[in-house]
């Protein structure tokens, strides 16, 4: 049964190209995906209705930026068909190439399905169980994306690809994950960050597990990068960390990488690279406004509070979620962010967001912000008259 109904609403800004384009499936269901542009795409907000009666839908929005970088390697996919009340929505960030990102946008969403039994584990309910789908479903689509490469002749492509992706309805989500994108979540204007990102690197549990788990399998952390080369930890792809680990070893010796003598003293008693996710599962409670995925494009530019607070304004001016998810993007390429970005925002519709007051900072923010620009103008004041 398809959540998705074809009532979309497009948001066009003249300073934006849009090349994003729905389908509809065998099953009835919509299909959204962006396609890839020189600067950046952006795709349509979805009014989704709620399988419960009585309940709100809940409200798309996303977007996809190239920035500054020379390819686009992230990829964003929304669906609604075959998950009986549930949505699915994912976003995936690329690295060294987009070949794996374009295997998963249509692969792990078919794996997803067969494993949760279109959707039937989900509306369930039992987390352990759904937990091991999900996890079974990540890791079988790894090996077919391995598997893949060597058979197209690709086994020298050195693609690999992250994900976040939820499946939503109105009362509940499930989030499986792997590497560095985040989802937060905005319980009345609170902030909740849902995922850990999986890097090598920090004093986080998250990253500590990372780092212990990367040198038991017999692997070496170099300035945050696993054997020096890649910065995140978990990731589908990248098949030197996995099947092609002792031709790694040859060709950074080759390269001049490392010695023969180091290699010698190299054992692998695993993959360094995995693609076992973590999963979540979230209430969605009475005060839960809106749910944020984004790839690290944004994340590692902008404070998730700040990101939050950002969005929750712009709705409260317009209420339009496709343009807050639009201006979003623009102020983390304001900011200079480097990277592709990707976000998607699933606003559910609880909130009368034109008749929420104005944010304000806490009165003691407040006092201490005043108080420290009235003395850096005392010191102006005082260094400009002793100075001339």
């Amino acid at each position: 049964m398809a959540l998705l109904r074809p009532h979309l609403h497009r948001f066009l800004s003249n300073t934006l190209r849009h090349s994003a384009y729905p389908s509809a499936d065998s099953g009835g269901g919509l299909v959204v995906y962006p396609t890839y542009g020189h600067h950046r795409c952006s795709a349509i907000a979805i009014d989704a209705p709620s399988s419960l009666t009585g309940v709100t839908p809940i409200r798309w929005g996303y977007t996809s930026v190239q920035g500054f970088r020379d390819e686009m390697e992230d990829d964003i996919v929304i669906r609604s068909d075959a998950l009986d009340s549930f949505s699915y929505a994912a976003v995936f960030d690329g690295h060294a190439g987009s070949s794996s990102v374009k295997f998963l946008r249509d692969e792990l969403y078919k794996e997803c399905i067969g494993a949760l039994q279109a959707g039937s584990l989900l509306n369930g309910g039992d987390f352990t169980a759904i937990k091991e789908a999900l996890i079974k479903a990540f890791e079988s689509v790894d090996r077919n994306l391995l598997k893949w490469l060597e058979a197209n002749g690709e086994e020298e492509d050195e693609s690999g690809s992250t994900a976040t992706v939820m499946f939503i309805r109105n009362d509940v989500s499930f989030i499986a994950h792997i590497g560095d994108s985040c989802a937060v979540l905005s319980r009345s204007g609170q902030i909740e960050e849902l995922t850990d990102s999986h890097r090598p690197y920090g004093s986080s549990k998250a990253a500590i597990q990372e780092v212990k788990r990367i040198k038991e399998a017999g692997g070496w952390i170099v300035n945050g990068r696993i054997c020096g080369d890649i910065a995140v930890s978990r990731a589908f792809g990248d098949i030197r960390f996995k099947t092609k680990k002792d031709e790694m070893l040859k060709k950074g010796v080759d390269e001049g990488r490392w010695t023969e003598k180091f290699v010698s003293r190299i054992e692998f008693k695993g993959d360094m690279v995995v693609a076992t996710p973590d999963i979540f599962q979230v209430p969605l409670t009475s005060d839960v406004e809106f749910i944020i995925l984004a790839s690290d494009g944004l994340w590692d530019y902008m404070k998730s509070s700040d990101v939050v607070s950002y969005v929750r304004d712009q709705l409260r001016k317009h209420g339009n979620v496709q343009l807050a998810c639009e201006s979003l993007a623009q102020v983390a390429l304001d900011r200079r962010s480097q990277d592709n970005i990707s976000i998607i925002i699933a606003d559910l519709g609880r909130t009368e967001w034109k008749n929420l007051p104005a944010q304000r900072q806490n009165v003691v923010v407040e006092l201490v912000q005043a108080a420290a620009t009235i003395g850096l103008v005392t010191v102006g004041i005082w260094m400009s008259s002793h100075l001339s």
